[in-house]
């Protein structure tokens, strides 16, 4: 008899209130790495009603940048232009409390003569992969993306102009034998003008969303379907519910199906292993996937703050690797980049590359230099020794 089960993942808009903040803290990174590419930046965003506050940690050598041009920027660019919307980025209120990057963090992470550049602080951080996708990535989070990839496509190209930015989904799917067998059931939360029926609004959510977003072949007709449940969602945003950078790291990862670490990411600099250590991560059991190592891989990097080298490596096969994990982490010390300097170095994350990241997950979109499968020839090299 088949083994089935069910797993949820969901995913949120680029104007959900916590992506908002999310896009704020790297868009101002991004403007950071532009004027000094080893800035050390920890920006945290707040957003409530018509207010956005941007706090945090920054150091920079030279140069300025403008906290409410940039955010003000963001709150456009996501399609708060409306005081009905109750955020309209002509009018919200902006403050900024930015002060200086402790020196006493500065004495264990920067490079010098005697002291190669160690970890921004310590912690623990998990990649994953997986062969459910083609991105080698679990099926219910990157369903949930697509989903409201098209739903903010639709949205800003006037096919469904009645959407306004809040938004978010969730994906069910139905495993048979540890594989994705069927979606089970799509929710999707969408904000709305108030002038949209119920009616329109569903039909045109599940025909011009979620049929397109999602694979024809897992959908059938026990598929259900779960569009605005309460029936009504026009107040949304920043008016209805508070943002705050990095509440949504199991969205900004592997959905749930993989652990996640103890940081977030958005509004850190590639100094802090909260972030590069889990590119690094991912980068890591991807490469092992596709080389075909294992079905299934999850890896656990943790660190000392000052320290270059991981404290330690645990690697994790879920029963489905060909080889024993204990030799694996021997390759992968060889293979891959595990300090701090050398993972910013070999993924080349001195760049303005973050805002990109910021919504819709950090992983499983080819774009991203941690998504590169570059490095199976030589762990299949490594595995012949």
């Amino acid at each position: 008899m088949a083994n089935t089960y069910l797993f949820t993942s969901e995913s949120v808009g680029e104007g959900h209130p916590d992506k908002l903040c999310d896009q704020i803290s790297d868009a101002i990174l991004d403007e950071a790495l532009k004027l000094q590419q080893d800035a050390r930046v920890a920006i945290e965003t707040f957003a409530s009603n018509g207010v956005i506050i941007v706090g945090g940690e920054m150091t920079l050598k030279k140069g300025y940048i403008d906290i409410q041009e940039v955010a003000r920027g963001i709150v456009k660019k996501v399609g708060y232009d409306n005081p009905d919307y109750g955020l309209d980025y002509k009018s919200c209120g902006i403050m900024s409390n930015i002060n200086h990057q402790s020196p006493d963090i500065a004495l264990g992470v920067d490079e010098k003569a005697n002291h190669e550049m160690g970890a921004g602080d310590q912690g623990m951080m998990f990649g994953y992969a997986c062969k459910e996708t083609p991105e080698l990535m679990p099926a219910p989070i990157m369903f949930s993306h697509k989903i409201m990839m098209k739903a903010s496509e639709v949205r800003h190209n006037g096919d469904m102009s009645f959407l306004r930015p809040d938004g978010k989904c969730q994906v069910t799917v139905e495993y048979k034998d540890g594989k994705p067998f069927r979606i089970h059931t799509v929710v999707l939360s969408h904000q709305h003008d108030p002038d949209v029926s119920y009616d329109d609004l569903k039909e045109e959510l599940i025909e011009k969303v979620i049929k397109v977003a999602l694979p024809e072949k897992l959908l059938d007709n026990k598929t259900i379907y779960l569009v605005n449940p309460t029936g009504r969602f026009v107040a949304g945003g920043p008016m209805a519910d508070t943002g705050l950078t990095g509440r949504k790291i199991v969205v900004d990862t592997y959905g749930g199906a993989g652990k996640v670490g103890g940081g977030s990411f958005s509004g850190k600099d590639p100094s802090k292993v909260d972030r590069s250590a889990a590119y690094v991560a991912r980068y890591i059991c991807k490469n092992l996937v596709a080389a075909g190592i294992a079905e299934k891989c999850e890896l656990e990097l943790a660190y000392a703050i000052g320290v270059a080298m991981p404290v330690s490596i645990n690697l994790n096969f879920f029963g489905t690797g060909k080889y024993p994990e204990e030799s694996v982490v021997e390759i992968i010390k060889k293979v891959f980049p595990l300090k701090p300097k050398d993972i910013i170095t070999v993924l080349d994350l001195q760049k303005p590359i973050y805002l990109s990241t910021s919504i819709y997950g950090h992983f499983g979109r080819d774009n991203f230099s941690w998504e590169k499968t570059d490095k199976v020839e030589e762990i299949l090299k490594e595995l012949k020794k």
